[in-house]
């Protein structure tokens, strides 16, 4: 299979999975537990239909949307991911390229591969900086400070990662920064020579929002190690309040699930936040977002802009979404298997892909622009 046999999601999916060695397609495509979550967040657009309405003239279709103060030329960004050039050499820059070129946002995190400044100096469009809460509160702050002085639009804080997910695919191989890999996860490596041959023959990753705090080399730290020795279980309503404040800007919560947190979100003036579930990856059993959206738009929806992530693969979906009340929606595993699959190509051919199906969906459901949706044209299945 080549990218031009590639329709959609799944068939990026497929080639991702021929490309990569086992343990790092798991550690994509894997989730917490037994995954229920995970399959869950698509699911829940299976479990309502769109009602069309037919003869509005929409010869032309009007994706724009204004999220957060920014605006966008189409109703879905680049989520924040961590580790993009292990996927693929390319990594963060050919995703920012991609979303510079759709006139769309595109995120940074703090586990990224690329730094905030080099992107920011390479891209005008606008950029997402999401990170985690540290026990060290002098740290939160440099890492604020260093994202307002590379001119960083967004600040998205990360509030359902105060400890790392029970991810079992990534323990049956081994599979952590470093790698501590397992017999069975080498095996795997050694069956996909040509992601070894492109790993050695590029510049070697790091982890440039982390390498002045944290130590990555020689085994020291893995990604788990982060979550539970740096990261601070005890945050709390105050402590974040207190960062919205020195910030000064648009500030978003990423991992909201619940009215009564995202009342309280707007209470300590967030201007977004996102309903995510991490795309399954931490609480397996949790509700999806989807399933929380209208009543999260019905509570707050007239204070903050409202987002969701999680199990996005069709224009649909994204229709689905921004009937029920979302300003947007993220992409994460979708467009990081044709990352994998392709580079910066797979990418802007996956983006295209989805672009094409939301026009093309937009006619059809007789919408002109994205503020023609609305939850009359939502039926949920009984």
């Amino acid at each position: 299979m080549r990218l031009r046999n590639c329709y959609n999601f799944h068939d990026y999916r497929k080639l991702a999975k021929r490309r990569l060695p086992g343990p790092i397609f798991n550690y994509i495509d894997g989730a917490a537990d037994d995954e229920l979550t995970y399959r869950r967040n698509t699911e829940s657009y299976q479990e309502v239909d769109l009602i069309p309405n037919v003869l509005r003239g929409v010869a032309e279709v009007d994706l724009s949307v204004t999220v957060m103060g920014q605006k966008l030329a189409v109703p879905f960004y680049c989520s924040p991911t961590a580790l993009q050039r292990l996927f693929h050499h390319s990594g963060e820059g050919a995703v920012a390229t991609v979303a510079e070129e759709l006139g769309t946002m595109f995120g940074v995190s703090s586990l990224g591969t690329a730094s905030l400044e080099e992107l920011r100096k390479r891209h005008s469009n606008p950029q997402i900086y999401q990170f985690y809460f540290h026990k060290d509160r002098g740290l939160n702050s440099a890492m604020m400070q260093r994202a307002k002085e590379a001119g960083v639009e967004v600040m998205m804080l990360t509030v359902d990662s105060i400890t790392g997910g029970n991810r079992e695919r990534d323990l049956r191989t081994g599979f952590s920064i470093p790698m501590r890999l397992n017999l069975s996860g080498i095996y795997q490596f050694i069956t996909k020579p040509a992601w070894g041959i492109n790993y050695v023959t590029h510049e070697k990753y790091h982890l440039p929002q982390l390498e002045d705090h944290v130590d990555m080399s020689g085994g020291a730290m893995s990604i788990g190690k982060y979550f539970t020795e740096m990261l601070d279980p005890e945050m709390n309503w105050d402590d974040v309040e207190k960062m919205v404040q020195e910030w000064g800007g648009q500030f978003c919560l990423k991992g909201v699930m619940s009215v009564e947190d995202a009342i309280h979100a707007a209470d300590i003036g967030c201007t977004g936040i996102v309903l995510s579930n991490h795309g399954g990856r931490q609480l397996d059993g949790s509700v999806t977002a989807f399933d929380q959206l209208e009543d999260v738009v019905a509570a707050v929806g007239d204070r903050l802009d409202v987002l969701i992530d999680g199990g996005i693969q069709r224009g649909t979906h994204v229709l689905k979404a921004l009937a029920c009340g979302a300003k947007a929606v993220g992409l994460g595993r979708y467009y990081l298997y044709p990352l994998a699959a392709g580079g910066e190509a797979g990418v802007r051919h996956a983006m295209n892909t989805l672009q094409t199906e939301v026009v093309r969906d937009m006619r059809l459901m007789g919408c002109r622009n994205i503020s023609e949706l609305h939850s009359a044209m939502i039926s949920k299945r009984k």
